[in-house]
């Protein structure tokens, strides 16, 4: 992942280049949402980039992926696509909708805590909460799966990783565009959590996070 810590790296326009490339015309409101996605300020613990976005999801769509970055470790890594389609969705019950995978690696005594899914779902809607955001119909899975070597890997320590796959419609503002910005802050705020990081503003000091450990190795 290209370093672009706390914004959008700039190699790629994503769907904006597709669609041109398509002669297919962008929303005024779709275009905006991006727009304010790349304007973003996220912490600088995190690494972002543009990234392709699903296809047949919904008529427009735009994706990037984040890492959560100490050193040469990636802490947890992420992807959050944003999808629109101007005639509204009846599942969505809404034009926009926001969709994640976001995936850490647990020591172990926090993998054996029986009630880490609850938790994890927690951080999700919390961290919407926490920054004042308008969002229906969320849903989504906490899976937590372990890891044990054999063999030629055997010296390896068992792993468990924790995945938060979830959905949610942002609610839509003016001219009917959704703060996409502060839903993305919400998104990092989530990834830092899940990654051990200390919440960055003192008066989430109580806010309870994972201890620091080194991240998913994904092939």
């Amino acid at each position: 992942m290209a370093p672009a810590q706390g914004q959008f790296s700039d190699h790629s326009d994503g769907v904006e280049s597709k669609e041109r490339a398509e002669g297919l015309s962008v929303p005024p409101a779709f275009q905006a949402a991006v727009e304010a996605l790349r304007s973003a300020r996220l912490r600088p613990e995190l690494e972002v980039e543009v990234t392709r976005p699903p296809q047949r999801l919904a008529p427009h769509a735009y994706a990037l992926e984040a890492a959560v970055v100490d050193g040469e470790d990636d802490l947890a890594d992420g992807r959050l696509v944003l999808l629109h389609d101007p005639a509204g969705h009846d599942a969505w019950q809404g034009a926009f909708r926001l969709v994640t995978l976001v995936r850490a690696e647990l020591e172990p005594e926090m993998a054996a805590d029986p009630l880490l899914p609850e938790v994890c779902w927690s951080w999700l809607t919390g961290a919407l909460d926490a920054r004042g955001l308008s969002y229906g119909e969320a849903g989504g899975t906490v899976t937590r799966a372990g890891s044990h070597y054999f063999g030629a890997l055997s010296a390896r320590r068992p792993a468990t990783q924790i995945e938060i796959r979830a959905s949610w419609t942002p609610r839509e503002g003016r001219g009917g565009v959704p703060d996409a910005a502060s839903h993305l802050m919400a998104w990092g705020d989530l990834l830092c959590q899940i990654a051990g990081l200390p919440p960055s503003d003192p008066a989430d000091a109580a806010v309870v996070t994972l201890p620091q450990r080194r991240g998913p190795q994904v092939s």
